[in-house]
Order: structure tokens, then sequence, then C-alpha cells
């Protein structure tokens, strides 16, 4: 069958995690018997070497098309930023979708400014719900899925917040879960990672402002992974917003006192989800190990007060932990009184190609 084409599908991504779900839908358009020629934006609003240019080489992503280059600043500034940015490039290309993942202020931005030039725009991801309107995340959630045109869903959780807000069901699809993708695809080298310590152990990655951004809660954090640390062997990859909050509140010399916390700059996707394979349990902000945890069947314990992702807890590994009861529910852990949990419907390292048959369906 002849299409025609071809259709032109700008990626738009921000930081680390977003890429983790646009590089399955990058392979699976290249893939693609109809033409779909995918373009990647980067726009800098997170970037480190090592947390976005590795990431890049493990994803077996090429270099992006377009590099922002906004870097930080306040919410405002990121989201003005990014909008005149994605807004050049789409007047230069004219792009027949924008693809958007997750829920950075990218996201948001890129969103805003395909709309305002009747360009379509498809949310991976769309329909996570917190509950939660203090987290700038939860509002570039809704504002996305306000006017994107193609929802793509990981979970039927997220469909049914969809329709309560009125959405037409005609805009939402079930796709199942794309970052589970980049696992399987990467599994064969995922397996090769030898572990970061002998011995059980847990991973941490703590990054989100409500946990390190002030003296006090960040010194409630060191304080409660001291205390874990007494009955399990922690590994943590330091996010660089963590490690100068902990050098600005000198904090960082009774983490690197303690024989039983290993703190390491950040890795690559492939040897870090080597280490979680192998780990006993996760402490975690993040909202992707949530899920990554629940695939794989490991005890995730998540510091946060809520979760877009209700689904790891209903159906997965997933507890929401605070600085208080963590130490206890990692106990538990380590005497073999983890909870259990299943793979939700979908996650199954497909919905790259489902995303895209979607596209093409609307294209």
């Amino acid at each position: 069958m002849d299409y025609p084409g071809p259709v032109k599908a700008l990626l738009v991504g921000g930081a680390r995690p977003n890429f983790m779900k646009l590089a399955p839908i990058y392979h699976a358009m290249r893939d693609s018997k109809r033409a779909i020629e995918p373009l990647l934006v980067h726009t800098g609003q997170h970037y480190d070497a090592n947390m976005s240019d590795r990431f890049f080489q493990d994803l077996g992503l090429p270099a992006a098309d377009y590099n922002l280059g906004i870097g930080s600043g306040s919410h405002a500034e990121q989201t003005a930023a990014v909008m005149v940015g994605v807004e050049r490039i789409c007047r230069d290309i004219m792009p027949d979708w924008v693809v958007v993942v997750g829920d950075v202020n990218s996201t948001m931005a890129a969103t805003l400014a395909a709309k305002k030039l009747n360009i379509r725009v498809a949310h991976v991801e769309a329909g996570l719900r917190s509950g939660d309107r203090t987290m700038p995340e939860e509002i570039n959630r809704l504002v996305t899925d306000s006017v994107a045109d193609l929802l793509l869903t990981p979970s039927m959780d997220a469909n049914e917040n969809l329709l309560k807000e009125g959405v037409s069901d005609k805009k939402i699809r079930f796709v199942g879960n794309v970052m589970i993708d980049s696992f399987v695809s990467q599994l064969p080298l995922i397996t090769r990672i030898e572990k970061p310590c002998a011995g059980a152990y847990g991973i941490v990655t703590l990054h989100r402002p409500s946990n390190v951004d002030t003296r006090e809660k960040l010194s409630q954090l060191v304080d409660m992974l001291l205390s874990v640390s007494s009955c399990a062997k922690l590994v943590c990859p330091i996010h660089p917003r963590t490690r100068a909050k902990l050098i600005e509140f000198s904090l960082m010399g009774r983490l690197q006192g303690s024989s039983g916390i290993d703190l390491c700059d950040p890795v690559g996707y492939v040897e870090f989800m080597g280490w979680v394979s192998g780990s006993s349990f996760v402490l975690t902000d993040s909202g992707g190990l949530q899920e990554e945890t629940t695939y794989l069947g490991i005890p995730c314990f998540t510091l946060r007060s809520n979760t877009e992702r209700p689904i790891t807890i209903t159906e997965g590994t997933n507890i929401l932990v605070t600085v208080d009861t963590a130490a206890g529910f990692v106990e538990d852990c380590i005497k073999g009184n983890a909870k259990q949990g299943k793979v939700p419907h979908l996650w199954d390292g497909a919905a790259a190609t489902r995303i895209v048959e979607a596209l093409e369906k609307y294209s």
C-alpha cells in the first residue's frame, strides 16, 4: 500500500526521563512502513553531560536535530524560552505533529507553541494525575492535556482521569507504558552490568525541590539515609541539583563519612538499570522509577506525599513513605516482608509501536 508522506514529527524532550520515552518512539518511527520523519528537539531544560549525552548513546539516539540550550531558570523563564524556541522551529519546518512526553516545563511550553500555530500535538503519558496542584508538574499535565489533540495513556486510570475532565474519548488512546520499551530493548546489555557493590543493597535517587531545596528538609533526609544504611547498603547516584544543595548546606560530609553509603555521579541508562535490576529495593522521589521497579517486581519506597502513578501502588510494588517511616519499611523489606505486585496491562515493551500506529491513523 502506498502512503502519502513523509509525515514530519517533532519529538520534544527537556530532561533525561523524556528521552527514555522518546527513544522507543523515534526507533518505531524509523521502522514504520509509513514515511514518518522523526526530528529530535532537546530543549536543554535539564542538561548535564552525564545525564544527557550518555543517555543518548545508551538509547541509540542520534544527536538532537535542534538543541535550544535554555538551561536553568524560573518556571516562567524556562517556559517562555522553550515556547520561543519551539515556535521558531515549527515556523521553519511546519511539522505535522509535535510529540511531547511526560510533565516537565518543556512539555507544556512546546504544546502551547505548537497549538498557537495550529499544529497537532500528541501527548505521551497523558492523563496522569497526582491531585496536587502545588506541584509544577501537575499544572504542566493539566494544561498539556487540555489542548493536545491525541492523548496517549500508559494505564487505564489515566483514561478515567481524562474522561472525568470532559475530554472526548475520541482523543484518548490507551497505548501502555513506553518507559518499559526502553528497558526491554536494552535488556541484553542491562543483564551484563556488574552490581555496584557486594551483597544486598538499595538504590537511592532524590532530587525533587520539595525534598532537597531547604536545609531543614535535606538535613532530615540525610538523617533518614544514615538510619537506613545501618540495615542495608545504599548506592546513591547524586543528581546535580542534590549535590549542589548538599554542598550549600554543608551536609555532604555526613554522607561521605558513612561506610554504609556509596556516593557516585549519575551513570548512563544501561548501567543504572543494571544496578536497579540487581537491587533489593529502591528509595526515590522519581516518577519513572516507580514504574520500572513495578515492572521488575522490586520494592519501591517513594518519598512523596502523592503520586501521579497510582497504578504502581494498587497493582505494583510501590509504597509512599516519609522521612519518619522509610527506615521501618526498608527493615521489613530486608527481613523478607516486601510488598508483592504484578505488571500492569500493556507494560509489555510494545507501547511505541502502538503510539506510531495511533499517529499514522490520525495523519
